[in-house]
């Protein structure tokens, strides 16, 4: 089995359940040590995956995943006393890479993996990766709240990433020169970016890269001139911009809707990676994930669940604007 379908039965609006802006970057230091700490415990475990060899369940990748998957493995071990799970970071990369040496049960992954990286893990493991779409998200573009710019196309976007524009009137804003953050390259944010915003060519050497969203996100709205990208989830303390897919199609916002019907143009899945045989602990915890209680979870964090049902696509943007502009 290559992948593995689940839904759930009902799809909420977000609750704004975030962190001020000093408690994320302590939030988020804490996260650095736990991913370190927890990269040199499955270093010493010889190889071995951490819940084969009597160590916690790990799970390991993406950043922009931690949170959510932090308050999964609380909520869960709670329910379940006789658990343990360890959440990590490191970037999706990273993740994928201790799925394919053994050194991690659950990978997970803001971005799909590459056929490159499918076929390591099958040539560990004897068959196909385990791909689970456990959350929704969308990739917001932050400016500073005090920014007058409300939307840019998908085309200027990638001007402003790839150093052919550099300053803010040439998207119609005053005079100065536009201040680029961006994510690092182990990032599956930033390989996702990377693909479907700048079609795979390089960043400009102006981009500066931050260790996480919440880095991110924090520098821009620090600086008036700034601009950055990461999950939808983060964009407290800036104003995230409605996006066009070129300049004669409609801006669309990132919201609940156009996330989940896939009409924000930079929405996305984000992913369970298994390759080991998919029983037991893991498999439990899994199921529990995408029961309605793991997903009602991932509304409380601010992402959005997998759905049962196709949404109708919205006829306007009224609703994700005015969820932009209270930003």
């Amino acid at each position: 089995m290559t992948e593995l379908t689940f839904g759930i039965a009902h799809i909420a609006a977000m609750t704004a359940a975030q962190l001020s802006r000093s408690t994320k970057y302590i939030a988020f230091a804490l996260l650095l040590s736990l991913a370190a700490c927890g990269g040199d415990h499955n270093e010493s475990s010889g190889g071995q995956p951490p819940a084969a060899s009597g160590e916690p369940m790990s799970i390991k990748g993406s950043d922009t995943m931690v949170i959510l998957g932090q308050k999964w493995a609380e909520t869960y071990m709670k329910k379940n006393s006789g658990t343990r799970i360890q959440i990590s970071g490191g970037g999706s990369g990273t993740g994928i890479v201790a799925l394919i040496n053994g050194t991690t049960d659950i990978c997970q992954a803001s971005r799909p993996m590459k056929k490159s990286e499918r076929e390591k893990v099958k040539a560990k493991y004897g068959h196909d990766v385990l791909e689970i779409p456990v959350a929704k998200d969308g990739i917001a573009v932050y400016v500073h709240a005090d920014n007058p710019i409300r939307e840019i196309t998908m085309q200027q976007l990638e001007k402003i990433y790839t150093g052919e524009i550099s300053n803010w009137r040439d998207l119609g804003g005053a005079n100065q020169r536009i201040i680029v953050f961006g994510r690092e390259n182990s990032s599956g944010t930033y390989g996702f970016f990377m693909e479907h915003v700048l079609r795979d060519k390089d960043f400009g050497a102006a981009v500066q890269t931050l260790p996480g969203t919440a880095a991110v996100v924090n520098a821009v709205s620090e600086e008036t001139k700034a601009i950055g990208y990461g999950g939808d989830a983060y964009s407290t303390g800036v104003r995230a911009l409605a996006i066009k897919k070129d300049s004669a199609a409609q801006a669309i916002a990132p919201g609940e809707v156009s996330i989940m019907t896939g009409t924000y143009p930079i929405a996305r899945d984000l992913y369970f990676y298994i390759g080991k045989e998919f029983k037991g602990a893991e498999k439990e915890f899994v199921e529990w994930v995408m029961s309605e209680e793991g997903q009602g979870i991932v509304k409380k964090v601010g992402y959005y669940p997998i759905p049962k049902k196709k949404l109708a696509p919205p006829d306007s943007t009224a609703a994700d604007t005015a969820k932009t502009a209270s930003k």
